[in-house]
């Protein structure tokens, strides 16, 4: 009977040569079933029959009191061989969004610094490779709001800016214009030849005198530059006629909006007008210093340009 049944064993090729057996129960099932063999059959050839090494069948002896469903080896049987707390705390370090900035090689060196794992990174490397773990790649940084500051009335928020304009004949001008935010209204702009603070306070002034409708006084939005941050502009603003707000600095949003009139005006996005526009500049700049007026030059747009 036993000869019939190392034969079928045989024939079918059943064994356990370089399988792998990770359930604890079926381990018991077969160490049980060696033990009550050997009354008949010696341990030799029955590890044999079974294609069970002695080295193998001795291991789990030993393993007994260990209970590793779902392991391949004890824990602890070679010194280098992390736990299964060791990979369950890698595994929730490599998926955590705590961590998610922090390439992989590098989490191996701050999980060593943290006292969690202590493992090598192409331990790491292999780990998340083989059994399939997802970095987290969400957007760090919070979305940006598409629409900026608005006004609910007229002259209640300004923007001022000063921009330079390189003319048709390669000389430069500077513009400087103040915006309404909610009309899109241009209320007073000046040319000058050459990049004067004092011009900025000129524009304020002339905006202001055109009789804002409202109780308190309008709110200019500026940047930190030289032109908006003197001592000029700080008289006038001491005076009470207006109020100035830094942008990015005291609010959140930019300047955006007059800067979006300056990309009108360049090359680009309307480069006939600009060519137009540029060369009266520059003829009325030649005017003026055939007659000697230095300074400088103001005149008053036909038309009012607007933006979106």
């Amino acid at each position: 009977m036993l000869r019939l049944f190392v034969i079928l064993v045989k024939v079918c090729e059943v064994t356990l040569f370089r399988r792998r057996v990770a359930d604890g129960v079926k381990k018991g099932r077969l160490l049980a079933a060696v033990e009550r063999s050997r009354k008949s059959v010696p341990l030799r050839i029955g590890l044999r029959i079974l294609g069970l090494s002695p080295s193998r069948y001795h291991s789990w002896r030993r393993e007994e009191a260990c209970e590793l469903d779902g392991t391949s080896s004890c824990p602890r049987s070679t010194p280098q061989q992390l736990t299964a707390d060791e990979v369950q705390t890698l595994h929730k370090i490599v998926t955590s969004t705590k961590y998610r900035h922090v390439p992989t090689g590098t989490l191996a060196l701050l999980a060593q610094r943290l006292g969690e794992v202590f493992a090598s990174a192409s331990t790491w490397y292999r780990l998340v490779r083989q059994r399939g773990w997802r970095r987290p790649r969400r957007r760090v940084h919070p979305p940006k709001p598409k629409v900026g500051v608005r006004a609910s009335a007229p002259n209640e928020l300004w923007h001022v800016d000063t921009s330079l304009l390189r003319l048709v004949d390669g000389t430069r001008a500077y513009l400087y214009a103040v915006i309404d935010n909610s009309s899109r209204r241009i209320l007073a702009w000046r040319v000058s030849d050459r990049f004067d603070p004092l011009n900025t306070v000129a524009i304020l002034v002339e905006a202001n005198a055109g009789g804002p409708t409202t109780d308190s006084p309008p709110s200019v939005v500026t940047d930190a530059g030289v032109e908006n941050i003197n001592a000029a502009v700080d008289e006038l603003i001491d005076s009470g006629a207006l109020r100035r707000v830094l942008a990015q600095w005291d609010v959140t949003y930019s300047n955006s909006m007059i800067e979006a009139w300056w990309r009108t005006l360049k090359p680009g996005k309307r480069p006939r007008f600009w060519i137009r526009w540029a060369s009266t500049i520059g003829r009325k700049r030649q005017l003026a210093r055939s007659n000697g007026t230095w300074g400088v030059l103001t005149f008053a747009p036909k038309t009012r340009y607007s933006v979106c």
